[in-house]
C-alpha cells in the first residue's frame, strides 16, 4: 500500500521503508541520528537535489557570494551543478586534484571568522574514469577550512562526497569522512534495482537546505487559495515528493542480504577486485610488439599499489607497434567477436579525459565541430583521440574474464613477435595481495604466429584483375534485401526506385517491444530467405523447415486501412511503418522462437537522408527505404579477393574461420552492388561513378563491425574476416562505399549486372 496511509498494508510499507533506510545507514557505518536518507531515482537527481536546494548567496557589497568548487575530475552530473549556480552570479571555482594535494601539503592557516556564507565542495571518493580514490581526509580540510580551496575563501564550507564508483566495490565509513551530502547509485552497488538511487544528508547540514517545490506527501500542511505552507519536519518526508517507487526499495533489503551472503562483505569485494585489476595492469602494461613498443598506453595516478588509493578500474588506449593510438570504436568492436563488452569514450568526465589524454578546451571544441559528440563512435579526430577504453571489475568477475581479456589484446592487437617487459612481470610474481592469490593465475598468452601482410607481400597487381574484360570495372552481382537483416535475394535485372534498388530492405522484423530485431542479437534472420515475385505482387518468405507464406508487395487501400499503422526506429531515425499481419507475425515468431511481428515501412513516409548526414543542405533530397546508412551498398571483388588471401595466410583460425571462399566472404558483407575492380580498395578514392546510364555519388566509407562474422548460410558466428580486415586496414576498420543514386525525382532506371562502371576518382 501508499506508505502516506494508515491502513495496514500502507503502514506495513512505511515500516519497511524505514527497515531499509536504517539497513543503508548500517552499510555505511552511521546511524539516524547521524544521517538521513532521501530516496531519489538515481545518483544525478540525488546530486541535483542538492544544487536546487542548497542556499547559494549571491554576492553583495558587505560580502563576497557563494563558491561552487569541483575537482575538475568529476562526473558530468556534478558539473553539471553550474547550471544551478552560475544564473545566480555564484563563483565558480574548478580545481585541479593536484592543486588540493599541493596545499594539502602547505596546511595553510586556518582563521576563524565570523563569515557564515555557505560554500560547496564536490569531489568523487573514486574517479569513475581511472579509479584512482581521493583522499577521504578531504572532508575534514575542507569543513575545517585546512586545504584549498576553503581556507581562501571565508565561510561555511560543506562538502559533497560523490560515492558512486567508490561504493561498488569499497567500504564507505561516514564516521571517519562525515561529508554533508553523499549520492549513491543502488544498482552500481547489487545491479538491481535500476532507477533507484539516494541522497545521504548529514542532520547538522540539513537545515540549510531550502526547498521551494512540494508534492504528494512532503507538506505537513497547506492552504489552496493563500500562500500558507508548513513543510514536513523529516527531511525525508520533505524532500521524497509523491510516492517513492516503494517496491524497488523493499528490494534493496534482500540485495543487501544477497551481496553480503554471497562475498561475506565489501573487504572481501575490494580484495578480490584490486586484486583483478592490478593483475590485469601489471599484465597489460607489460606485453609489447616485436619492436619493444608498449601495446597500451594505461591512464592512472598510481601503480595499483594498494586498494586504499586505487579502485578495480583500468582506463587505457591500444598503440600499435609505430606508436600510433588504436581507436576505441575498432576496439570495441573487436572486442565484441570475443563477447567482451568494454565502456569507450570520455565516460561522463571530460576533465579526467582532458587531463590523461592531453585534450586542450580548443581541441574539444574543433572535435565538437568535426562532428564528435559524447558517447558516439568517432574516435579519432585530426590523429589524435577523443576518448579511451575502460575495464572494470565487479565482485563477480574472475580471473579467467582477465585472461580472456588479455589474450584478446595479445590476439588482435599485439604484432608479432610478442615480448613483455619483465621488470612488470616480476612485480607480478612478487605481489601478495590478501585472499586473491594472483601468483596463482599465470595468463596463458598465445603468440600470433600467422604472418602480417606488409607492403612487399601484398598479392600483386596481377591477382587483383577483375574477371575477363581486363581492367575494365564492370557490375557482376546486385543483390537486394527485402526483409532488413534477412537473406539476400540476388536479381540480374532489376528497378530502382526513389529510395534505391526497389523493395530493397522495405520491410524489418521488430521484437514483443517493437525495437528491431538484426542479426547483431538474432543471427538466425539470415536463414530467412525472401523472394520479390514482382509478377504476381508477393513477397515470398521460405526458410528451412516452415511452410513457405508470402505478403504483398503493394497493398491496396482496403488492407491499408485494416492494417495498424505504427511508430519505430532505424538507427535513431524515427520511421513510419505499417504491421503486416498476424500470419506473417506467427511465422516469424516460431522461426526465431521468440514474439515478434513482420512491419513495412509506410509508402506515404519520407525518411531523408540529408537529415542523418552533418554536411550542409543539399539541393536534391534523398530517401531511404530501412537502410542503416545510404541508398547503396558497393564492395569491389577485388577487394574480397585481398581479404581472403589474407584470411588463408593467417596460420590460426578459429573452428568454422579457414575455408571461407569468395562467394561466402562477399555474402557477410550484404552489398547491394559487386563490382569487378582492378586493385582492392580503389573504390575508397571513388567521388562518383557511372554503371550502365545511371550515375552514383560516393557518400562515405562503410564501417565495419561483427555482423560481418556471421556466416549467411549457417547462421554461426566467427571472429573472421573481421580479424583479417582488421589487421590488415588502420584507423577505422571499413569495407565498401555507400552510394546513392544521382536521379531526377521522377526518372527511372534499370540496373543490369555485366554492365560497364566508370569511376571518377577524388580531386579529379
Amino acid at each position: 500500500g501508499d506508505p502516506h496511509s494508515q491502513n495496514p498494508s500502507s503502514r506495513l510499507t512505511h515500516d519497511t521503508l524505514e527497515r531499509v533506510r536504517y539497513r543503508i545507514l548500517q552499510h555505511f557505518n552511521t546511524t539516524p541520528e547521524e544521517y538521513s536518507v532521501i530516496f531519489t531515482s538515481g545518483c544525478t537527481a540525488a546530486l541535483k537535489a542538492v544544487a536546487d536546494s542548497f542556499p547559494w548567496r549571491s554576492p553583495s557589497d558587505n560580502e563576497a557570494g557563494s563558491c561552487f568548487s569541483y575537482l575538475t575530475d568529476n562526473h558530468t552530473s556534478v558539473v553539471g551543478i553550474r547550471g544551478k549556480t552560475l544564473s545566480q552570479g555564484v563563483v565558480m571555482l574548478p580545481v585541479s586534484p593536484q592543486s588540493v594535494e599541493d596545499r594539502a601539503k602547505d596546511k595553510a592557516q586556518h582563521n576563524v571568522d565570523m563569515c557564515q556564507t555557505p560554500h560547496l565542495f564536490c569531489y568523487p571518493a573514486q574517479s569513475n574514469f581511472s579509479g584512482w580514490k581521493y583522499p577521504l581526509n578531504y572532508v575534514k580540510g575542507i569543513q575545517g577550512r585546512y586545504l584549498y580551496p576553503a581556507c581562501d575563501h571565508p565561510g561555511r564550507w560543506f562538502v559533497l562526497l560523490d560515492a558512486a564508483s567508490y561504493i561498488s566495490c569499497s567500504l564507505l565509513d561516514l564516521q571517519k569522512c562525515p561529508a554533508d551530502f553523499i549520492p549513491i547509485s543502488f544498482y552500481k552497488l547489487f545491479g538491481f534495482p535500476t532507477g533507484l538511487g539516494a541522497l545521504l544528508v548529514r542532520n547538522n547540514a540539513a537545515s540549510i537546505l531550502k526547498k521551494a517545490y512540494f508534492g504528494g506527501g512532503t507538506a505537513t500542511a497547506y492552504l489552496s487559495g493563500e500562500d500558507y505552507y508548513l513543510h514536513a519536519t523529516n527531511i525525508s518526508d520533505r524532500f521524497e515528493d509523491g510516492t517513492v517507487s516503494f517496491m524497488d526499495i523493499i528490494a534493496i533489503n534482500h540485495a543487501f542480504d544477497a551481496l553480503y551472503r554471497i562475498t561475506g562483505g565489501m573487504h572481501f569485494i575490494q580484495q578480490h577486485t584490486f586484486g583483478l585489476a592490478r593483475y590485469t595492469y601489471l599484465l597489460l602494461s607489460s606485453i609489447c610488439h616485436g619492436n619493444s613498443q608498449p601495446v597500451a598506453q594505461i591512464y592512472t595516478q598510481g601503480q595499483f599499489e594498494s586498494p586504499s588509493t586505487q579502485g578495480p578500474i583500468l582506463n587505457f588506449n591500444l598503440v600499435d607497434s609505430r606508436g600510433q593510438i588504436v581507436g576505441y570504436s575498432q576496439v570495441n568492436r573487436m572486442a565484441s567477436l570475443y563477447n567482451i563488452h568494454l565502456r569507450t569514450g570520455c565516460f561522463c568526465n571530460t576533465g579526467a579525459c582532458q587531463y590523461f589524454l592531453g585534450i586542450t578546451n580548443q581541441q574539444m571544441k574543433r572535435n565538437v565541430q568535426a562532428g564528435h559528440v559524447c558517447g558516439d563512435n568517432i574516435d579519432m579526430v585530426d590523429g589524435q583521440p577523443t576518448g579511451s577504453v575502460r575495464v572494470s571489475f565487479g565482485y563477480m568477475s574472475t580471473f579467467e574474464d582477465c585472461q580472456k581479456f588479455l589474450n584478446f589484446v595479445v590476439e588482435c592487437f599485439v604484432e608479432k613477435p610478442v615480448t613483455v617487459n619483465h621488470l612488470k612481470l616480476d612485480k607480478l610474481r612478487t605481489a601478495t595481495v590478501p585472499c586473491c592469490h594472483i601468483t596463482a593465475h599465470p595468463i596463458k598468452i598465445t603468440n600470433r604466429e600467422e604472418e602480417e601482410v606488409d607492403e612487399k607481400e601484398k598479392p600483386s597487381d596481377a591477382s587483383l584483375k577483375g574477371c575477363e574484360h581486363g581492367n575494365a570495372y564492370t557490375l557482376t552481382n546486385i543483390y537486394i534485401y527485402p526483409i532488413k537483416s534477412c537473406a539476400a535475394f540476388e536479381v540480374y535485372n532489376w528497378p530502382v526506385g526513389p529510395k534505391g534498388l526497389l523493395y530493397d530492405r522495405g520491410w524489418m522484423v521488430v521484437n514483443k517491444n517493437g525495437v528491431c530485431l538484426s542479426q547483431k542479437r538474432e543471427s538466425r534472420l539470415c536463414l530467412v530467405q525472401p523472394q520479390v515475385h514482382l509478377s504476381s505482387n508477393k513477397l515470398l518468405l521460405q526458410a528451412s523447415g516452415m511452410d513457405s507464406i508470402s505478403v504483398p508487395l503493394k497493398n491496396t487501400a482496403d488492407m491499408h486501412s485494416s492494417y495498424e499503422v505504427c511508430q519505430s526506429q532505424v538507427c535513431g531515425d524515427r520511421v513510419e511503418t505499417v504491421d503486416c499481419g498476424d500470419e506473417a507475425a506467427l511465422w516469424f515468431s516460431e522461426f526465431l522462437g521468440q514474439p515478434c511481428r513482420l512491419i513495412r515501412q509506410n509508402p506515404n513516409f519520407s525518411r531523408d537522408m540529408e537529415k542523418r548526414s552533418s554536411g550542409g543542405p543539399s539541393a536534391t533530397t534523398t530517401s531511404l527505404s530501412l537502410v542503416n546508412e545510404a541508398q547503396y551498398l558497393l564492395i569491389n571483388h577485388a577487394s574480397v579477393q585481398l581479404i581472403q588471401e589474407l584470411l588463408s595466410s593467417r596460420q590460426e583460425n578459429s573452428v568454422g574461420d579457414q575455408h571461407l571462399d569468395t562467394k561466402n566472404i562477399i555474402s557477410r558483407f550484404r552489398a547491394n552492388l559487386v563490382i569487378a575492380g582492378v586493385e582492392a580498395f580503389e573504390e575508397d578514392n571513388w567521388s562518383q561513378l557511372m554503371i550502365g546510364n545511371t550515375r552514383f555519388v560516393v557518400t562515405s566509407r562503410c564501417g565495419r563491425c561483427h555482423v560481418v562474422g556471421v556466416d549467411q548460410e549457417t547462421g554461426t558466428k566467427t571472429k573472421e574476416p573481421l580479424l583479417s580486415l582488421s589487421s590488415y586496414r588502420t584507423g577505422k576498420v571499413t569495407f565498401g562505399v555507400y552510394l546513392k543514386h544521382d536521379l531526377p525525382p521522377t526518372s527511372m532506371a534499370v540496373l543490369s549486372t555485366d554492365s560497364l562502371v566508370q569511376p571518377e576518382l577524388n580531386g579529379s
